[in-house]
Formats: C-alpha cells, structure tokens, sequence
C-alpha cells in the first residue's frame, strides 16, 4: 500500500511542476494565467509568449504524463491499474499544481502524454485526429475534446479485442470526461461564436517609457 501510495504521489507532484508558468516567466516575465484563457498549457503559452515557448510546454506537459506512467511501471510493475491511476494523478497535478497555488491548465498534452506510455495507438491516433480538426477548424480547443474522445473509442476497442487492460480504458474514459468538463466555457464559446482561434496572439501590456511628454532630448 504504500508503494501505491507513493507511485500516486510521484504522479500528482511530476504533474504539478508548471512548465508553462516557468516557460512564460523565462522568457516574458509574465504569469501566464493573468492572459488569454487564464490557464497554464501550451496553447495560452504560444499565444501569450509565442511559438517557440508554447513547444517547449507542449513537450514538456506531453513528457509528465509519460514519465508518470514509466515510474508506476518501473515501480510497480504488472499492475496495470496502478499505472492508469498514476497518470490521472499526473493529469490532475497538471490541472491543479500544488506548486503553482492549484491554478494549472486543462490537462490536454498530459492526458496525451499519459496515453502515450500506456497505449501508443490510442494515443497517436487520438493525437492525429485532434491535429486535423484544429487544421480544419482552427479551434484547439475543439480538437482537443474530439481527439479524447476518439483515443477513448480507440482503447475501448483493443480492450475488446483483448489487447490493452480495462484499467488503460478506465483512465482514457475518466481523463476525456475530466478534460471536456474543464473545457466547459470554452464549449460556451464555441456555442456564441466567440472561441479563439489557433494563431491569435494575446497583447501583453507595454512597458511603461522612462520619458516624459515633456522631456526634451
């Protein structure tokens, strides 16, 4: 027991560590979360701080879901149950950081990241689909909800022919439940025609000039 408890811990902890608070402070010294969508994953990042800096998070948010995983693995191997908690776990210390006052993302890359070590076709073929509706759409937000859902369709078919656990569909169903509930005002959005698009920067206020109007060269 606790062995298990520790893999969990292991796992909300790596998902605490905020790549795209760290990522947006290096390089604009800014808190991400007090721009665009309020949140801490890449897509803000990238708009916020630009491309670059939203790859960065991008694969350091896709890195904690599968290193959680590979730990509860390495820890506890054979129990495959473990493992799908540990990546929840992740997911959640993504969503709410105890290192970054419980103020996170939505937990898109990590769930992902998470799939990846537990499943890889579910999710690359999830991460294919979510990549072809943003294409279409231009709304991440979108295919980030769509592409869960089709890596959940996808693990519930190899649980069926007997290729992956339960315990792997379990995880897949609960993270895009949990990932679509948190993407809730976006869907608001998407509803009204108000949602972002992919590519549109948010304006980071200037700062102030150290000369007056009435200065004179």
């Amino acid at each position: 027991m606790l062995l298990v408890a520790l893999v969990i811990v292991l796992g909300y902890l790596i998902g605490s560590i905020p790549f795209g608070l760290i990522v947006g402070r290096l390089f604009k010294g800014v808190d991400v979360r007090k721009y665009g969508s309020g949140k801490t994953g890449a897509t803000n990042v990238m708009r916020t701080a630009g491309v670059l800096p939203g790859i960065l998070v991008l694969v350091g948010d896709i890195g904690k879901g599968a290193i959680a995983v590979l730990l509860a693995k390495a820890i506890l191997p054979e129990n495959e149950p473990i493992a799908g908690a540990a990546a929840l776990a992740c997911m959640s210390g993504h969503n709410w950081p105890v290192f970054a006052r419980f103020r996170g993302g939505r937990g898109v890359t990590t769930y992902f990241g998470g799939l990846v070590a537990l499943s890889w076709m579910g999710a690359i073929i999830g991460g294919v689909v979510t990549v072809a509706v943003i294409a279409f759409t231009r709304y991440v937000s979108l295919g980030s909800m769509v592409g869960s859902l089709v890596s959940a369709g996808v693990i519930a078919f190899l649980v069926v022919r007997g290729n992956v656990p339960l315990a792997f569909l379990i995880y897949a169903a609960m993270g895009a439940v949990l990932l679509i509930v948190l993407h809730r005002d976006n869907i608001g959005r998407l509803a009204s025609g108000k949602e972002r698009k992919f590519g549109q920067r948010v304006e980071l206020p200037q700062p102030p000039s150290n000369t007056s109007e009435g200065s004179h060269a």
